[in-house]
């Protein structure tokens, strides 16, 4: 975390418009209130984001792996082409948020909340999507090789194209 802009959480949150490109590796901002944060190419990987409010927020681009956002509000976010291979998204609240072509390989994404959200060409090989509810989602062209989908809701669910082994 580059310690002299953003010395603590608070500093985050009062940049939160301004964090294009930022570079928050490991950063500790469990709870912090990120609505509509401009996050778009941030480096967030092994950032510590349980509970954090990211509704709304542009993570396109973004650097997430290992990221931990355990029940982190991501309501309506963009996550479009972003890296989140290896985070930790399980109760995360991801309905109608954009995670066209994301990368998810190997996420745990068990109860998450999915629902409306597009996955159009996401890679979640080896995800674990146990329990969560995908009404509505779009995985058309995803690849599932690996994934876990045991006990989700998968009403609705758009696939066509999407790679499930």
């Amino acid at each position: 975390m580059d310690k002299k802009r953003f010395p603590n959480k608070k500093a985050v949150e009062e940049q939160k418009a301004d964090l294009e490109g930022a570079d928050l590796r490991d950063a500790k901002l469990g709870g912090a209130n990120l609505f509509h944060a401009d996050l778009n190419g941030a480096n967030l990987s092994g950032a510590k984001l349980g509970g954090a409010n990211l509704n709304s927020a542009d993570l396109e681009d973004a650097n997430l792996t290992g990221a931990m956002l355990r029940g982190a509000n991501l309501f309506h976010a963009y996550l479009d082409d972003a890296n989140l291979t290896g985070a930790n998204l399980s109760g995360a609240n991801l309905n109608g948020a954009y995670l066209n072509d994301v990368k998810l390989g190997g996420a745990n994404l068990s109860h998450a909340y999915l629902y409306g959200a597009d996955l159009i060409g996401a890679d979640l090989r080896d995800a674990n999507l146990n329990g969560a509810d995908l009404i509505g989602a779009d995985l058309r062209d995803a690849n599932l090789n690996g994934a876990m989908l045991r006990g989700q809701n998968l009403d609705d669910l758009k696939s066509s194209g999407a790679i499930i082994d």
